[in-house]
């Protein structure tokens, strides 16, 4: 199975504008995810899809750039417009501001692809502080590992711990967050996005219920990972003190 890897970049960023261009370490934001990517065995190709000149001017010295509307609603109509155009039989769609992200989860939610039309990762949920957080985003799985539901709120709602602490709530059941990373057959990838935004993914702003609402199972690859997104100028200290650390 061909399977390439896109990574949606976008110039516009309310807490962070410009984002992919800036700089960790002396390279740009969106070239050390590409790098991150090309270390993962499954992908292919390593492809940029954006709407930004400016982007892809910087962003074509050092990998493909796909222009692509600039009128998508999401990252994930994005994506679809170059799988569109790209000879492949999958996708795995790669957030743009995780110059972290680890290969190997990449290859873990790639191959699920073999048996499921979609995929994505999951990671024990470790910090107190992230069990009410709405930006954090739970998933209930089943017995098979597909996922059930994905939630801003807590969920499951632990009926006999509730009066409980977050602590003794967390040790009493194995929450699981949701890591931003997606793998589709390309020919799925197509169907989601013809599909209007659904009921529970209006409510909670979240695509990939649109994806449950319609049929379509996702696949959940637990993992033990910890995302490091760059979502403000704040956040780029940290990494570079990260890689620091790392070299």
């Amino acid at each position: 199975m061909k399977i390439i890897g896109i990574i949606p970049a976008r110039y516009g960023s309310t807490r962070f504008p410009g984002k992919p261009l800036a700089l960790i370490a002396g390279k740009p934001l969106i070239q050390r995810v590409v790098e991150q990517c090309r270390q993962a065995a499954s992908l292919a190709e390593v492809l940029i899809a954006t709407d930004d000149a400016r982007i892809a001017e910087v962003a074509g010295r050092f990998a493909p750039v796909e222009m692509t509307s600039p009128e998508h609603p999401s990252g994930t109509d994005r994506i679809a417009e170059v799988a569109r155009r790209r000879a492949c039989e999958a996708v795995v769609n790669i957030q743009g501001d995780e110059p972290l992200i680890d290969p190997l989860v990449i290859d873990a939610v790639a191959g699920r692809l073999a048996a499921a039309e979609m995929s994505t990762a999951a990671t024990p949920l470790r910090d107190p502080a992230e069990y009410a957080n709405p930006n954090v985003v739970k998933v209930v799985v089943n017995a098979a590992g597909q996922a059930l539901y994905f939630s801003r709120r807590t969920i499951p709602y632990l009926r006999e711990a509730a009066s409980r602490s977050v602590s003794e709530q967390m040790a009493a059941f194995p929450f699981l967050k949701h890591l931003g990373i997606y793998g589709y057959r390309r020919d799925t990838l197509l169907r989601l996005v013809a599909f209007p935004v659904s009921p529970l993914e209006a409510a909670e702003k979240l695509e990939q219920l649109r994806a449950l609402e319609n049929g379509i199972g996702i696949a959940v690859e637990r993992v033990r990972y910890e995302a490091v997104g760059v979502d403000t100028p704040e956040d780029v200290a940290r990494v570079e003190a990260i890689l620091a650390g790392k070299g």
